[in-house]
């Protein structure tokens, strides 16, 4: 009989370009050495140590955000190579030159649909449940009505 999700595993699932991913988040051991001077306390995750259910559930949004962002800067990356445009980034910020901005804006925009326009949760859903089995996830929540195209037209973009 399938289990419903708590926590108490790790979560393991595929980001957008199938990259894997585990989050590591078990509880710390934890040891005091105690010297003449000074005690010293220390705290590492040690193999087998059960799973920490509050930095699972903390961690996961964040993760999957910036897995997405970098998902998309990296699609952005790709054709602006191919398009022999120059390319530079840190985190979430993108710069070319100012003769590429325009197409940039555009390409940025391309990728932004292409990306989102299939279901990612589904997508992630399904990658929950298949490395997972055995495992019962909720269902997903009802599809808004945002047609992703409208992006291309939109004033802004990115601020």
């Amino acid at each position: 009989m399938p289990t419903r999700y708590s926590c108490l595993q790790l979560l393991m699932m595929l980001f957008s370009p199938g990259l894997p991913c585990v989050q590591p988040y078990t509880r710390a051991k934890r040891h005091t050495t105690r010297t003449a001077v000074q005690s010293i306390n220390m705290s590492y995750p040690g193999p087998g140590m059960p799973v920490s259910k509050r930095k699972q559930k903390s961690a996961f949004p964040p993760n999957f955000v910036h897995s997405q962002d970098s998902t998309h800067m990296l699609m952005t990356a790709i054709e602006c190579y191919h398009e022999g445009i120059p390319f530079a980034a840190v985190h979430d910020s993108f710069w070319t030159l100012p003769c590429h901005v325009h197409r940039m804006n555009e390409i940025l925009r391309q990728q932004f649909v292409l990306m989102y326009s299939f279901d990612v949760l589904k997508q992630l859903k399904e990658s929950f449940e298949a490395a997972n089995p055995g495992v019962m996830f909720d269902d997903l929540p009802s599809p808004g009505k945002l047609n992703i195209n409208s992006v291309k037209d939109s004033k802004y973009f990115f601020c």
